[in-house]
């Protein structure tokens, strides 16, 4: 994979890691809400003026034209696999901002996506 390609791509990982960021920080207005039909028009008003949930669905939004973009110049086979860095972005950066569980098995996990990334990359190049 090109350097373009591969930024496009990374680009557009980074972009929906952030999107699931944003949406978990705003979800925090969320958790003292009942799930049910009669809050319905409540759950709404507190998304509706979330800036963090608004911010992170702009991101999804821009996430998918660059992911389009991506994909009219990389093979999907290549592609869908670099989503996965995405899982390392958001573990890492959950750890760091909320605090979140990174435990020996997590971080296992996370080496052997990042390795299998880099195969997949490198098969795109012929090696």
């Amino acid at each position: 994979m090109k350097a373009p390609q591969l930024a496009l791509v990374l680009t557009g990982v980074l972009l929906n890691a952030i999107a699931q960021l944003l949406l978990k920080a705003g979800a925090g207005s969320l958790a003292d809400v009942e799930l049910r039909a009669g809050n319905a028009l409540a759950i709404a008003g507190r998304l509706v003026f979330n800036v963090p949930i608004i911010a992170g669905l702009a991101c999804y939004a821009l996430s998918v034209v660059v992911w389009i973009l991506a994909l009219a110049r990389v093979e999907v086979s290549v592609a869908y696999p670099m989503l996965s860095v995405g899982y390392v972005v958001n573990a890492l950066a959950a750890w760091w901002l909320f605090n979140e569980n990174l435990s020996g098995t997590r971080i296992a996990g996370i080496g052997i996506i990042l390795v299998g990334v880099w195969l997949v990359a490198r098969s795109s190049s012929g090696a």
